[in-house]
């Protein structure tokens, strides 16, 4: 029987708050933890390590230390570049990690007569293969000519950084077809952050939540260890549960008096140690934006010894008044270019325009980077697609 850890999409250094920074280094430093005591026969880490192809030296220092005591486990860890920590030039500081013989980049390939041959990785009865994600999902037309330089009798894992198409829902964007991918025993996936899977394809989720959204709708990190025995698949889903998340959703409409009624939303509830989550909504019929006094909020949330705050105000709009046309008859400018271009352009896909428009205005959260931005925005316009 071998048993390994399949992880994915750790994005060391990608929080910029440092309380959720912190939190997201000690999701890793668990999940190692857990390798060890478990005593797996190796790791598998596909992709997006780093939330960055060049780390900031405090975040390497942290992640050389955890996979060092991998390494003084006697567990070999096998890793691929992913989106955020592949980089065009092909160096990245995972070269580093592998030069310091903490780990091995199994993404061995060469070209032959228009086809790309992964070559194996041999441990312990298995074959590992691997090919990086790249930034725009540029490796799936790469993969679609891929074939495996196959290893007899192994159990062959299939290591990827991509999207692939019974994961994608119906957003019209380019997937990897299960159909067109190389036959294997275990398919690891990293790059969607979600718990997945398809027949023996596996999406096992981040370490750890990387916005505001995942921390709503994950709340925690995870990932999967899996047992094989005579070529039979067992896996197990291991849930990394840090600090507690507390989300609160309050509607407002007067932002003068709105303070006070936040902090007597926050004071109904045990705030010690958690993670609070402060979705503000609703159309300002009193006030800005600015008279909400965040930093008052903020004190009152640390005075009850929470972990942490974030908030997102995306939602809270400015309500605009119109005096030169009664109500009954205005038109909104974006609706009626919506419905002129419809009219122009029939199509299924003109449906979806109103909510396409309202995802890509979506703001950026703090202590969010651009490229996890980006890929949340691909994430939420997912959603739109999917009937």
């Amino acid at each position: 029987m071998v048993k390994f850890a399949h992880m994915s999409d750790i994005h060391l250094g990608g929080w910029k708050y440092k309380p959720l920074q912190d939190l997201n280094l000690e999701s890793f430093r668990k999940a190692i933890e857990i390798c060890i005591k478990e005593k797996v026969d190796f790791v598998i880490m596909c992709g997006d390590i780093f939330d960055t192809a060049f780390p900031p030296i405090e975040t390497l220092k942290e992640a050389f230390s955890e996979f060092r005591r991998l390494k003084e486990a006697g567990i070999p860890c096998f890793i691929i570049a992913g989106s955020h920590d592949y980089s065009v030039s092909g160096k990245t500081f995972l070269d580093v990690l592998e030069k310091a013989g903490f780990c091995k980049n199994v993404a061995n390939f060469e070209e032959k007569n228009g086809k790309i041959i992964l070559n194996p990785t041999l441990y312990k009865g298995v074959a590992i293969y691997g090919y990086p994600g790249k930034t725009s999902g540029l490796e799936i037309d790469e993969l679609r000519r891929s074939e495996l330089n196959d290893a007899p009798g192994f159990f062959k894992i299939l290591m990827l950084h991509t999207t692939i198409d019974k994961a994608r829902g119906d957003l019209p964007i380019d997937a990897l077809e299960t159909s067109k991918v190389p036959k294997a025993d275990y398919y690891a996936l990293g790059h969607l952050h979600i718990d997945f899977q398809y027949e023996n394809f596996f999406y096992p989720g981040p370490i750890f939540p990387n916005n505001f959204q995942e921390l709503e709708d994950l709340e925690y990190g995870r990932f999967l260890i899996v047992e094989i025995k005579n070529f039979e698949i067992n896996v197990k889903k291991v849930n990394l549960k840090i600090k507690e998340i507390l989300p609160f959703d309050i509607e407002i409409n007067n932002t003068i008096k709105a303070t006070e009624k936040i902090i007597s939303e926050l004071n109904k509830k045990d705030l010690e140690d958690k993670i609070i989550l402060l979705r503000i909504h609703g159309e300002i019929e009193h006030g800005k934006t600015s008279d909400i006094k965040f930093s008052q909020i903020e004190n009152f949330v640390f005075s009850k010894k929470a972990y942490a705050i974030i908030r997102n105000t995306h939602d809270l709009k400015s309500k605009e008044f119109r005096t030169d046309i009664k109500i009954e008859e205005s038109e909104n400018i974006e609706e009626e270019t919506i419905k002129e271009f419809s009219l122009k352009n029939n199509h299924a896909f003109n449906k979806f325009i109103p909510e396409l428009i309202k995802s890509l205005s979506t703001e950026k959260q703090e202590g969010e980077t651009n490229e996890s931005f980006n890929l949340r925005l691909l994430e939420e316009t997912q959603k739109i697609f999917r009937f």
